[in-house]
């Protein structure tokens, strides 16, 4: 068995026993990112437990207080003594957004509307064409983004900010949030329209700190929403419990699903309709997942999980709802693995960068524990056969899901098997050996260790 924070570079897993008890699903990344930000631009202090201390999460917490924000934790409460909105400091250094794209984008549209250059060190870029929509949405308001050969940054602020008037007629949430933390800064009345919906944590958390805002859905069929905010708000502190990512619920979901016998509880999982694409596909496979001690915190519903083994089938899985899953693609590849049928994920086209390295590395980690899997320019086709052999050595990349999604496969296949690189998962999910050991699986020390 390994330490319970830390995971080896080498994790073997050595199949389970029925997975039963309670699996604690660790904070949302993205609602511990956006309570930090939003409690920052408050007057008081905010109490926020199960806030998820991820290396993205962190590096939000670590930028805040080169702004001059005070956080303290304390165990699994963390307080934040806002500066109120408008009211963050100059950062005398390069803010830390760590290696996440995602944080850095956040903290951009933070500091948009204050009238200095704030230095970013070296961070990958967003995925696909959104780094350009960013910068082209904060030129458009008045500020902008400078990306030099070396992978640094620096965003000039604007002195004079204009109103937010913007039309995302591709997803784009990451950029969506960028602009409500900047417009929630700037006088005026805002407005931003999706032509489809994306990720609704921030206008939910924005409203529950006391913003005026408002999401208007479009009239008829239509899969849009346009959203109206008021600027210079006061923010009221709050107390909040951040609900668990079902990103990494899933991991214990899909564990039950496929160990024979499993009875398993996953708590406290955050079940918003824009981030429950994996569990509603799990279901259409056949999942017995029951939604138990439903509930509501801060506009979010969240519910327990009761997953119970079943005979999956495969399905197919249309573009439009793989591309709103690419994060979850990897438990469900393991999922399908273990499914009586072919699975089909369309829509995987244009993908690239860490995206493209995903896909590679799902394929390669089924065919060496003996899954049949075809990889198209567009799609990933897994053989399933109800069971899976097992006995492969995986090289996840440094990825986290997919040392974490194999390792699940690992529970329930007739051989042992083996993940290189999983230190990633400590970054991540530092319990999750201790957590799935807790509930039944097997990590026997890898050899030579």
């Amino acid at each position: 068995m390994t330490d319970a924070n830390t995971t080896p570079a080498t994790l073997t897993v050595q199949g389970a026993d029925p997975l039963s008890g309670r699996f604690a699903t660790p904070g949302d990344i993205a609602i511990s990112q956006r309570a930090l930000l939003l409690a920052a631009l408050t007057v008081g202090v905010s109490s926020i437990s199960g806030l998820r201390a991820s290396s993205a999460v962190l590096a939000c917490v670590a930028a805040l207080r080169q702004m001059g924000v005070t956080i303290e934790q304390n165990g699994d409460d963390w307080r934040v003594h806002g500066l109120g909105v408008a009211g963050l400091l100059e950062p005398e250094d390069a803010l830390a957004a760590g290696q996440s794209a995602h944080s850095a984008a956040l903290l951009m549209g933070l500091m948009t509307p204050y009238g200095f250059t704030t230095q970013f060190g070296k961070v990958p870029t967003l995925r696909g064409d959104a780094m350009a929509i960013l910068n082209d949405s904060l030129s458009a308001i008045g500020a902008s983004v400078e990306r030099r050969s070396d992978g640094r940054m620096s965003l000039r602020g604007a002195c004079l900010p204009l109103p937010v008037r913007q039309r995302f007629e591709t997803p784009a949430p990451t950029v969506k949030t960028a602009l409500l933390l900047a417009g929630l800064q700037m006088a005026g009345a805002h407005e931003i329209y999706e032509s489809v919906a994306t990720q609704d944590h921030t206008e939910k958390l924005m409203a529950a700190f006391g913003a005026d805002i408002t999401t208007t859905p479009d009239e008829g069929h239509g899969d849009g929403v346009t959203i109206r905010f008021v600027g210079l708000p006061e923010l009221k502190p709050q107390v909040l419990s951040v609900p668990g990512d079902p990103s990494a619920a899933a991991f214990g979901v899909v564990a039950a699903l496929i160990v024979k016998g499993s009875d398993l509880v996953i708590e406290n999982v955050l079940i918003n309709p824009l981030r429950t694409g994996l569990i509603d596909t799990l279901l259409e496979m056949g999942g017995d997942i029951q939604f138990i001690n439903q509930r509501e915190i801060a506009g979010e519903h969240i519910a327990d999980l009761r997953v119970r083994s079943s005979w999956l089938k495969g399905v197919r899985v249309d573009p439009r709802h793989a591309g709103a899953m690419l994060d979850d693609i990897a438990p469900l590849a393991i999922a399908a693995a273990y499914a009586q049928g072919e699975t089909v994920i369309e829509g995987l086209q244009d993908l690239s960068g860490p995206d493209d390295d995903r896909l590679a590395a799902i394929a390669a980690g089924l065919s060496a524990n003996k899954v049949g899997v075809t990889r198209n320019a567009d799609s990933l086709i897994i053989a399933g056969e109800g069971k899976v052999g097992g006995g492969g050595r995986v090289r996840s990349g440094g990825d986290a899901a997919i040392a974490m999604s194999f390792a699940v496969l690992g529970l329930a296949s007739r051989h042992r098997v083996s993940i290189e690189d999983a230190e990633a998962i400590t970054a991540s999910f530092p319990d999750f050996v201790a957590t799935m050991t807790q509930v039944g699986g097997h990590f026997p020390p890898s050899k030579g260790r």
